[in-house]
């Protein structure tokens, strides 16, 4: 941990919640909301999701997957997500999904038209801002943790 935690605290909700009062709540509001209010294919979402998590190297990001109406992505999605290039678990989108978070996070100067082009392609216009939004959720906030060492006890922070 690289933040000192009071005896008795909670090391979330002190860091996300007590610390930066004027920022923490309305970052884990942020990040909730990417959770609550999506409208993209679980799939896709999980894919550009863990995707984000393999880059930025948050233990909690990697374990967790993200459950609709009792349902969750299968076991070796993410061993899929790895190799989203050439697996052939994934149909265009949830591959176009795993691309553009990995673009996103290291290489966002080089998304070039043929991209934009194959992404318009597969994704609405709200879809893309969507997921725009949720992978910058993702990167930010996985890797606010993972440096600040609190990924190992890490939960989806509370409003």
């Amino acid at each position: 941990m690289n933040i000192d935690i009071p005896e008795g605290k909670d090391a979330i909700e002190y860091v996300w919640g007590e610390m930066v009062p004027g920022i923490g709540p309305a970052a884990a509001n942020f990040s909730l909301a990417v959770y609550a209010h999506t409208t993209l294919g679980l799939r896709e979402f999980e894919a550009a999701r863990l995707r984000i998590a393999q880059i930025n190297g948050c233990v909690f990001c990697l374990d967790w997957r993200t459950e609709r109406d009792g349902e969750k992505v299968e076991e070796g999605f993410a061993d899929a997500v790895a190799e989203w290039r050439t697996t052939e678990a994934f149909d265009d989108r949830t591959r176009l999904a795993a691309e553009y978070a990995e673009r996103y996070a290291l290489d966002h100067h080089g998304l070039d038209e043929e991209f934009w082009d194959r992404m318009s392609a597969r994704y609405s216009q709200l879809e893309i801002v969507e997921l725009s939004m949720s992978i910058g959720s993702w990167l930010a906030f996985g890797r606010l943790n993972h440096v600040l060492g609190l990924d190992t006890m890490c939960m989806l922070p509370r409003p």
